[in-house]
């Protein structure tokens, strides 16, 4: 794994990606932080932007807009310097649940998924499960063949930004 030190608590917490069906995907980790901690990482822009984009992707995130309530929208935009035009995401928080789960669709084309993320809490530590699922077995592969290789190093960020904040 990338940026994933031996014996560190990130390395013992590895990112387990797994495609589930011809158009879902699944993606778990456990975080050594509790629930309310890693559900303020996805839902305070100051903090989502700090850890959601690898490092690797040589990416920045230039605006990240987050109307944290069912019914609520978002819009990340992207910047990259090989691209001459910024890149925006967008969507609907379809469902909302404090420290337990968040669902939003992801609506800047037609082959866009809806994610659902959920958090458990044991023992002070916290299992984050996110499940996406597509409309066709292409946009998953496209997707797998895209964005989803970053997960395991956004996770990791998201790991140490957490370990700085506990």
């Amino acid at each position: 794994m990338p940026n994933e030190k031996e014996g560190s608590s990130a390395a013992m917490n590895r990112t387990d990606v797994k495609r589930k069906s011809d158009r879902e995907l699944i993606v778990t980790r456990t975080f050594d932080a509790p629930v309310h901690l890693v559900f303020e990482a996805w839902s305070k822009p100051e903090l989502f932007k700090l850890w959601w984009v690898p490092k690797s992707a040589g990416m920045s995130l230039v605006s990240c807009d987050m109307d944290i309530r069912t019914g609520g929208t978002y819009r990340l935009v992207f910047s990259h310097p090989a691209f001459d035009q910024p890149m925006a995401f967008f969507g609907t928080y379809q469902e909302v649940t404090p420290n337990e789960r968040l669902v939003w669709t992801n609506e800047e084309s037609d082959q866009g998924a809806v994610t659902t993320v959920t958090f458990e809490e044991k023992a002070g530590k916290t299992l984050v499960t996110l499940h996406e699922r597509y409309p066709t077995e292409a946009a998953l592969d496209e997707a797998l063949a895209g964005s989803a290789e970053g997960l395991p190093e956004q996770f990791a960020q998201l790991d140490e930004l957490l370990a700085e904040r506990s």
